[in-house]
């Protein structure tokens, strides 16, 4: 696969998980913290909203990565 078709494919991949990732948290969120304190809340985001950089780095991964026939 072309280098610029990969890269191509990985920013569309991209976008769709961090737009389909904050709606998964949302969801989570409005349906399970809300009486909870706001330190709880605060948490849940904070974390959340690091984990998406996981599956993010194995995207980004796969974009750049060299075949040897493209060296």
């Amino acid at each position: 696969m072309p280098v610029r078709l990969r890269k191509l494919i990985g920013m569309i991949a991209l976008v769709t998980l961090v737009i389909v990732y904050a709606l998964v948290a949302m969801a989570i969120a409005a349906n399970h913290l809300v009486d909870s304190s706001t330190l709880v809340q605060l948490l849940f985001f904070g974390v959340s909203g690091l984990f998406w950089i996981v599956p993010a780095m194995f995207i980004i991964k796969w974009m750049v990565k060299m075949r040897p026939e493209d060296m």
